[in-house]
Order: structure tokens, then sequence, then C-alpha cells
């Protein structure tokens, strides 16, 4: 199912969201295995996580871009074909925002951890 959201909201966004997920869900268990000053951790997660949040609304940008361009050039679209094109579109937002949320809530968790 996941991987088929992922190809539905096209792999040149969504693939650089998950792989970038990836690395800050890494770098969280990084930073609580080592237990010490995570400064430079915690910096690198909110600056990963950011950029997947301001990337997937790129894409979302892009992706509504082109299903207006779509609907400019047919002149006429159905309720379901615009509905489709919108959800396609939020996709790479939505993962965007969970991953921001998760690289977030890591920050929280090493800040929690911190003696």
């Amino acid at each position: 199912m996941i991987l088929e959201k992922i190809y539905e909201g096209g792999p040149f966004f969504m693939v650089p969201i998950v792989l970038l997920l990836i690395v800050i869900l890494l770098l969280v268990v990084k930073g609580v295995l080592k237990k010490s000053d995570n400064t430079k951790t915690k910096n690198l997660i909110a600056s990963i996580s950011l950029f997947v949040l301001v990337w997937g609304i790129l894409g979302q940008s892009i992706g509504l871009i082109s299903a207006f361009e779509f609907i400019q050039k047919t002149g006429s679209v159905t309720a379901e074909i615009l509905a489709g094109g919108l959800k396609v579109s939020f996709l790479p937002s939505v993962f965007g925002m969970f991953a921001f949320l998760i690289g977030r809530t890591g920050i929280v968790v090493l800040t929690l951890l911190e003696k």
C-alpha cells in the first residue's frame, strides 16, 4: 500500500521524502544511543525535516499546476478526475508533513533525554 502511494504521488518527489525520513529515523536512533551532546544531531534533524516539508509542498504545488494545465487544455473535467488529481497532488505534502512531524518528535525526545 505504501509503495502504491509513493508511485502514485510521483517518484521524483516521494522517493527523496521516504529516503530522508529513513535518515531522520536513523539520526534519532543514533542520538538516543549516543546519549551525550546531541546538538549537532538535533540541528541536522531539524534541517532535514524542514527540507522534507518544503520538498513535499513543492511537489504539491507542481502537481496542482499540472492538474490546472490539464483542466485548462480540456476545458471541462468531471468531479472524479478533479478529485483524483487533487488527491495525487496532496500525497507529497502529506508525506512531507509526516516526515517533518517524525523529525520534530525525535528532537523533542532527544531534548528530554539530555542530562
